[in-house]
């Protein structure tokens, strides 16, 4: 999950088009240092609710555990900085979905990417992540595709098979550059405004920097954007050491630790 993390980590200083749509920034700026956002947030208590459901729960097991650590970790962590109805939903008792197509669903879906051995089982649990708030088709469709694409990527697949893969399944267009995105493009928190962009952004990139780069240079909704991309990176070019240290300095001890039970739980890294 660093690839998410620092993705919202670089991009949330330019969030709300505050950047000037260029490659050429400092990435981690001190004068411009935040730690983390709801991204982060999110992203980490989907993959500790999947660790406390366990990869083979069943639907309604791994919906509850969802709800659970989401508004355990929402309650104490970024406040303020979720929208309005995903805030209301955290504090309600036996909250529902209500009908989002928000990017939300697709920022906080990384960690699907990893747990499963099939793509239809990460397609069913990325389905479930939304559907407990984000339950429109495009907020659906934005959470199982990133899921999706991280599966095959780190399973081997080349960028332009998943590209034609994702295009295939989801139906997104990939027809625009980043160089034909960047002068138009603004903030929008939404799957189908969000999604085909950060993929775009991770497609064009050389390495896991060159892609981050990308996502920031496009503007928008900067901080999700640029988190989605750089989960899809991680799963192709994975991420430096020096980079992960970054990362690390900039979170909480509870998030620390659901870091390690998640790559301790992969077999891939300790931290």
């Amino acid at each position: 999950m660093y690839g998410a993390i620092l993705g919202d980590m670089i991009g949330a200083p330019y969030e709300f088009d505050r950047g000037d749509k260029t490659k050429n920034f400092e990435l981690f700026d001190k004068r411009k240092w935040i730690r983390y956002t709801d991204d982060t947030a999110m992203t980490l208590a989907v993959a500790k609710a999947i660790i406390c459901a366990g990869e083979y729960a069943d639907e309604l097991t791994m919906k509850r555990a969802l709800i659970s650590c989401m508004q355990d970790i929402g309650s104490r962590y970024a406040q303020g900085e979720y929208g309005g109805k995903f805030a209301i939903w955290l504090r309600t008792e036996n909250p529902q979905p209500y009908g989002s197509w928000g990017n939300g669903a697709a920022m906080r879906v990384s960690s699907v990417g990893w747990f499963f051995d099939s793509v239809e089982r990460t397609r069913e649990v990325a389905r479930w992540t939304a559907e407990i708030s984000h339950n429109h088709p495009e907020g659906i469709k934005g959470a199982e595709s990133v899921a999706t694409a991280i599966y095959m990527l780190r399973n081997g697949m080349s960028k332009e098979d998943v590209k034609s893969l994702i295009t295939k399944e989801f139906g997104y267009d990939f027809s625009k550059t980043c160089d034909e995105i960047r002068p138009t493009y603004h903030h929008v928190e939404s799957c189908q405004e969000t999604v085909p962009e950060a993929m775009t952004a991770f497609f064009e990139g050389t390495d896991f920097e060159d892609c981050i780069r990308n996502a920031v240079s496009l503007g928008g909704d900067c901080d999700t954007l640029t988190c989605i991309t750089g989960s899809l990176a991680e799963a192709y070019y994975d991420v430096s050491e020096a980079f992960k240290k970054e990362c690390e300095a900039r979170l909480p001890d509870e998030f620390l630790d659901i870091l390690h039970q998640i790559y301790s739980r992969l077999g891939r890294v300790n931290i």
